[in-house]
């Protein structure tokens, strides 16, 4: 499968991945303290407008997302990763500068809408792990991606909030220069994982449209419910990005510094899993049992998050949001032994539409259940509602996955040359 790359190249090019997917997560660790603030400042301080206005950012983006995922894997599938990771990369360093020198809040929403489109790159580097892993090391390579994720939500919350704190534009230009960077980086380094012979042989226009990309997961048994447990976790862990720094803020009385301690003991908690136990993990349970693990635990987490009586049991949340490093590495095992090479860019393209899709419906969602929780806390005390909502789809998506994940023979790739 992965003969075409030696070695040595295929560490570099996974090294790659990693960085463009740590960069994509510190990026939007980034946003979390700054945009906001960035927006406030074009409304003359308004909050109550910068957070209908934030609202709409995080909308546009998701609604990004669901729309050039799949256009992304389908290109991917018929030129190769290479040049589609490339152009991403190289795109999102672009749209950044423009983000900093926007000088009206329209600027800013044209930047966000470049950055949801460039950041779709997940799908490319998604098909590009199971290009060059065979099918029993995916889940541990998929782990190494997610512990991006970590890293990302440590460093961008942090230096967003330091760089921030002295200019709300700098973020911007560091996020810039590390996405080029990034870019040189992969330019002279990264090796082409897809060869002609096993490439798509025509454009299928039908596959980009996001809800037709849809067709390749109910084509093949089992995916489309797969993608439905997918899709609910998706959901569900949508309620912090939506709420987070409001409900703390109301619930325990915090402010950025202590909301960003929370976000870093999640980011530090999250590369401990997924560095040292996804592997193991996986290899000892399977990626089923792996991945009902790390639901479970998604769920015990946010039902803690939603009733936790003081910040020290709100933190002790965190041990068991962390083991849900353990989902995406076994889910992503299952999903992508169903479909064979020519297919790995529509699949991780479907897969991030249905998180574009999750990134639309999650804001509106949460942060009107919160303003209802809020202002009815005097007769409901549940100031945790939407979290509760989001440990209720989790459990429905456990409940599917018990029900219908089920390991299969590996898809042999019917495009290879003879």
């Amino acid at each position: 499968m992965s003969g075409e790359i030696s070695s040595r190249r295929r560490k570099a090019a996974v090294g790659f991945i990693f960085a463009t997917a740590l960069m994509d997560i510190v990026s939007m660790g980034i946003m979390i303290p700054v945009l906001p603030n960035l927006v406030k400042s074009f409304v003359g301080g308004d909050t109550a407008r910068a957070a209908d206005y934030s609202m709409v950012f995080a909308i546009t983006w998701g609604l990004m997302q669901f729309l050039c995922s799949p256009v992304q894997g389908m290109l991917s599938d018929r030129f190769g990763r290479r040049p589609i990771l490339l152009m991403s990369v190289f795109g999102l360093g672009v749209d950044y500068v423009f983000m900093a020198l926007a000088p009206t809040l329209a600027w800013l929403f044209v930047g966000r809408v470049i950055n949801g489109i460039t950041s779709a790159s997940f799908s490319t580097a998604n098909a590009y792990i199971a290009d060059v892993t065979e099918p029993q090391n995916r889940a541990k390579a998929y782990g190494l991606i997610g512990a991006a994720f970590g890293v990302g939500f440590i460093l961008g919350p942090i230096v967003g909030g330091w760089l921030g704190s002295y200019n709300l534009r700098w973020p911007f230009y560091l996020s810039a220069a590390l996405a080029l960077v990034n870019w040189l980086y992969g330019f002279f380094v990264l090796p082409e994982s897809l060869p002609p012979e096993r490439r798509s042989r025509t454009l299928d226009w039908r596959s980009a449209n996001p809800l037709g990309s849809l067709n390749l997961l109910a084509s093949k048994p089992g995916l489309l419910l797969l993608a439905a447990v997918y899709f609910l976790y998706q959901l569900a862990h949508n309620v912090f990005p939506s709420i987070f720094v409001l409900f703390v803020g109301h619930r325990f009385g915090w402010g950025p510094k202590e909301a960003s301690f929370m976000l870093v003991a999640t980011g530090v908690a999250s590369i401990i899993v997924q560095a040292t136990l996804v592997g193991p993990a996986v290899k000892r349970l399977g990626e089923r049992r792996a991945m009902l693990v790390g639901l479970a635990s998604e769920a015990l987490g946010l039902a803690i998050y939603a009733f936790a009586p003081t910040p020290l049991t709100f933190y002790a949340g965190v041990v068991f949001g962390a083991l849900s490093g353990l989902i995406g590495p076994g889910l992503q095992g299952l999903m992508t032994r169903r479909v064979d090479g020519s297919e790995q860019g529509r699949l991780q393209g479907a897969n991030s539409a249905m998180v574009g899709i999750a990134a639309i419906i999650g804001p509106g969602l949460y942060l009107s259940l919160l303003a209802f929780a809020v202002r009815q806390e005097g007769t409901l005390g549940l100031p945790g509602l939407p979290i509760l909502v989001a440990c209720f789809l989790c459990l429905i998506s456990l409940a599917v996955a018990w029900r219908f994940a089920r390991p299969v023979p590996v898809v042999r790739d019917t495009t290879t040359a003879a």
